[in-house]
């Protein structure tokens, strides 16, 4: 049987009720005792790494996880890490940047509701993920979640209730269970050569989301604070132009300060195309802002915190950006 560890950090899956809401309070061994068939398959042993609400999530975290996984992965088979949905997909695309070409698989899944509860999505969730680590074709960062495997940058949570909450953003789901039967559909990604480990990333990435009236200078303000930015355009990558609500001359100020544009789109799916437009057309022929393409949110986030970890020089991070890691831009548009 194939060894698998558990690594707990919190999350729906292990609260409880208290007075004040539900708190992340079960261990990761309390979470086992709720699915004693997992030893029909696999052996596991487990960790707690943390036991905290996802929404509390921050890099630090990830490179905790990830060292982790660098500490026990030559003693594994593979690994589950349970954790909270609100923040998964983040933490899915940020371990997919600090664990590369990993030939085993690393699997991350929660619950909509804890594992305590008499109706819970919890025990299939977990007894899916431990069933996936332990099959032969898994490898790499994946959600396992409602009988959805789901690349680690290509997941975004849709629901916030509903059993069925992640979702494969401009990718198909990479397998599915059922019925204890997994049917994989697309080989994980992998390169040559051995898995790669990081341990630094650079928090100091800051997201805008435009609106009707938004005003540029916020840009501006959050200048001396972060060192790139990700505005969410409107439709295929529109922002505004004219005099009142110009952004044009902010981001100009902000490139000649060194500091990383990349505009991607508030629509969830078909990815961005900014050069369709006369405003996206002139930011990216004249000023030189990198698009997301058909990236995620949550991977365009979490890879430029990573890049900013490795290295500050413009070049660099246009050429790390644009590389595709683990299938998550397979639209590039001639950056």
């Amino acid at each position: 049987m194939k060894k698998i560890l558990l690594l707990a950090t919190g999350g729906t899956i292990a609260c409880k009720a208290t007075e004040d809401g539900l708190t992340p309070m079960l261990s990761s061994e309390e979470l086992l005792r709720y699915i004693p068939s997992a030893t029909d398959f696999c052996t596991i042993d487990t960790v707690q790494l943390m036991n905290i609400d996802s929404t509390n999530i921050h890099p630090d975290h990830w490179v905790r996880i990830s060292r982790a996984v660098k500490s026990y992965y030559d003693q594994y088979d593979g690994f589950v890490i349970a954790h909270g949905t609100d923040t998964m997909a983040y933490t899915a695309a940020a371990l997919s940047y600090l664990i590369q070409n990993s030939r085993k698989p690393i699997v991350i899944t929660g619950s909509q509701r804890p594992i305590s509860m008499d109706v819970t999505d919890a025990k299939e969730n977990l007894l899916d993920s431990l069933r996936y680590a332990a099959c032969d074709q898994a490898r790499g960062i994946c959600i396992v979640f409602g009988g959805k495997v789901i690349l680690g940058t290509r997941a975004r949570k849709m629901n916030t209730k509903s059993f069925n909450a992640f979702s494969s953003i401009n990718y198909p789901e990479i397998a599915s269970i059922q019925d204890h039967s997994i049917v994989q559909y697309i080989p994980a990604p992998l390169e040559e050569g051995p898995c790669r480990f990081y341990d630094k990333m650079d928090p100091r990435v800051f997201v805008l989301k435009l609106i009707p009236g938004i005003d540029a200078n916020i840009l501006k303000m959050a200048a001396n604070e972060y060192d790139a930015f990700v505005l969410e355009s409107y439709g295929v990558g529109g922002i505004p132009e004219g005099d009142k609500y110009n952004f044009h001359s902010c981001l100009q100020e902000l490139i000649r300060r060194g500091k990383t544009i990349v505009l991607t789109t508030q629509a969830i799916y078909e990815g961005s195309d900014i050069t369709v437009y006369h405003s996206g057309h002139v930011a990216k022929t004249e000023f030189g802002v990198l698009e997301s393409g058909d990236m995620t949110l949550e991977a365009t986030v979490t890879k430029l915190m990573w890049i900013l970890g490795q290295t500050k020089e413009p070049e660099k991070i246009r050429s790390l950006f644009t590389t595709t890691i683990a299938r998550d831009i397979l639209m590039s548009r001639g950056q």
